[in-house]
């Protein structure tokens, strides 16, 4: 016989962190058609005056900067997934070739520590028992900071037994709340 399982609670926070990217797919198109067409005519300029084995050259710069943004775009396949519940956080992470792992912790003992380099927040730290987790490595400093700050508020409320604050009004590009 088939024992029906309890649905899972509603979470009190679900955040999902990603890097952001200032160029679009579109935009990365018009640029490299902007490049080739630059290259082009310089490489019939330097045809026309003798100096050909410069268009080697000149597809190879259209080459790197392809390259280039291509790695750009792979990384930012990559996220962070926290889901906040009474009784536990889980974070779930996916790096930028695809691979998952999920971190689970008690949220009642989380510490959030900052780390600042030059006045900015360099990382931020998820501290329980001795051990500490980064989260957001990939995101801007004023957005780790802004994730921070907010996860704190999160957590002080949880652990007071308050309502939860809500999410910052103007939330980073990267972060999207939930819940």
């Amino acid at each position: 016989m088939h024992t029906p399982q309890a649905p899972a609670a509603q979470p009190l926070l679900e955040l999902v962190l990603t890097p952001h990217r200032s160029l679009p797919r579109r935009g990365f198109a018009a640029l490299m058609a902007v490049l080739l067409l630059f290259n082009l005519v310089a490489g019939l300029v330097f045809l026309l005056i003798g100096a050909w084995p410069v268009i080697g050259f000149l597809g190879l710069d259209v080459l790197l900067v392809w390259l280039a943004f291509r790695m750009n775009y792979a990384r930012a396949r990559q996220s962070e997934r926290i889901v906040l519940h009474a009784d536990r956080m889980s974070i779930w992470r996916r790096d930028h070739w695809g691979r998952e792992q999920l971190l689970e912790l008690q949220p009642y003992w989380l510490r959030v520590r900052v780390v600042r380099h030059q006045g900015e927040v360099a990382r931020v730290l998820l501290a329980s028992h001795g051990r500490r987790h980064a989260i957001g490595q990939f995101l801007a400093p004023d957005e780790r900071e802004r994730l921070a700050l907010h996860l704190d508020d999160v957590l002080v409320a949880l652990r007071e037994g308050r309502p939860l604050p809500a999410p910052p009004p103007h939330p980073a590009p990267a972060m999207t709340f939930t819940a």
